[in-house]
């Protein structure tokens, strides 16, 4: 690590140089404000999305992750590449503790909010500790197979919510099935920069499929585009005071454990991308990420977490700039402080959130799963698959705990749970394996 907090960012171009633009190096203005826009776009569907689900103001979340997004800039010393957008891991813990119903702003959101910033000073705290003792611990109390089903089971346990909200009616119902189709004939049919998007895409065709048998043909509940005329151009986003109620902080804390095991992995991921080693700011970026979601949940935002997206177009450009996340941080910041682009965005009509929130829950579950692909899980120990069982069911049931006057839901329960099996389980292994080393061998 160098001796400076900012490194001396060489300049580069695109056009002339082969190769990467590494984390240290910039491009001309102009094409850093372009590649800025592109990442802006390429979080701006899940960014959005996510505090749809839980009743957040988008406007808000979009300008809190412009915010975070410097922050994480600024702690982590302009060294680590992220852009910081609306974390999926809190939608289910939110959901949970709110009772929220899927439809407009969530009225009890100030209880998940005190939630989502105990988590954030939890997720700071581990990122201190890493500062002084590095990474190894949270990789042993960690693996990949812990981080997989838990992540697995918060997306089992939001599927019966999913469901539930586009049940009202028949029509509602068909609504949610033709977004799902849309997104997945985007997910498939195209290439590029739309298939990136295809959540956002496949959500504009089923709203505007949705207008058509609405407002056109006299079918089900019409889009009101009312307050989109009235909307200002420019203003203030709504913000809401956080409060503080132990049962919300003993469900939602425990996302620290998701938001590190992303932040790892996303991290690991550019430092091989980019032949760059970024342990070193491991800690940093654990410590920049949480404050940002302390800070976020402060005024109404949402959890923050370093997004895939993102990496997503660094791994295809080759451009890892930081002072590029800047650029988009500014960008998101302008979008955020639009309360048309918000009153835009609240016209979705609920059955088509409700079918790509279907996709999207489904997709957190297969995330899961992509973890124990990629660090080839082994399944056929079987203390890997009673701690997976376990946990999938725990999660999948909503399975709640009561403990000294407050309720620990399913999401809370797997986590712990996953996290306590395997302590105890793969200890075991690890004294089975030293026993069987110290038998004496047949000659």
């Amino acid at each position: 690590m160098s001796g400076s907090w900012f490194p001396q960012w060489r300049k580069k171009s695109a056009v002339t140089d082969n190769g990467l633009v590494a984390p240290d190096e910039t491009l001309p203005a102009g094409q850093t404000i372009i590649m800025g826009l592109q990442h802006a776009v390429a979080m701006f569907g899940a960014t959005v999305l996510m505090p749809l689900l839980m009743g957040l103001d988008p406007n808000l979340s979009i300008l809190m992750s412009g915010v975070g997004t410097l922050l994480f800039f600024l702690i982590t010393g302009g060294r680590v590449p992220s852009y910081l957008g609306s974390s999926a891991a809190f939608v289910g813990v939110v959901i949970a503790v709110t009772g929220f119903n899927g439809q407009g702003l969530n009225p009890h959101l100030g209880v998940a909010l005190g939630g989502i910033i105990a988590c954030g000073l939890l997720y700071t705290l581990v990122g201190l500790v890493v500062m002084k003792a590095g990474t190894r611990w949270i990789e042993r109390l960690m693996p990949p197979v812990v981080t997989g089903a838990v992540v697995m089971a918060i997306g089992l346990n939001l599927a019966p919510i999913a469901v539930r909200s586009v049940s009202a009616s028949m029509f509602d119902s068909w609504m949610a099935v033709m977004t799902v189709l849309c997104i997945g004939v985007v997910a498939v049919f195209t290439r590029g920069m739309v298939q990136r998007l295809l959540i956002l895409v496949g959500l504009m065709l089923a709203w505007a499929i949705y207008a058509l048998f609405t407002n056109g043909l006299g079918f089900g509940k019409p889009v009101d585009f009312s307050l989109l005329a009235s909307a200002p151009w420019f203003g203030m986003p709504q913000t809401t005071a956080p409060t503080f109620s132990m049962q919300a902080i003993f469900m939602i804390a425990p996302v620290a454990v998701i938001l590190v095991a992303e932040n790892l992995g996303h991290l690991k991921a550019v430092a091989g991308m980019t032949g760059r080693n970024l342990d070193p700011y491991m800690g940093r970026a654990f410590v920049g990420d949480g404050l940002a979601t302390m800070l976020s949940g402060s005024v109404g935002g949402s959890g923050v977490t370093t997004y895939a997206e993102n990496i997503g177009v660094m791994a295809v450009t080759k451009v890892y700039s930081t002072l590029v996340f800047v650029a988009a941080a500014v960008i998101a910041m302008l979008l955020g402080f639009s309360p048309k682009f918000g009153a835009l965005i609240h016209t979705i009509p609920g059955p088509v959130i409700g079918g790509a929130s279907i996709v999207v829950f489904g997709l957190i579950a297969v995330a899961g799963a992509r973890i124990w692909v990629q660090n080839s899980v082994d399944l056929s120990l079987n203390g890997n698959l009673i701690m997976v069982a376990v946990t999938l069911v725990l999660g999948a049931g909503d399975f709640a705990l009561n403990i000294g006057g407050f309720t620990l839901g399913g999401i809370g329960t797997a986590t712990f749970g996953a996290i306590i099996l395997n302590a105890i389980l793969s200890h075991r292994r690890a004294t089975a394996l030293s026993d069987s080393k110290a038998l004496p061998q047949d000659s």
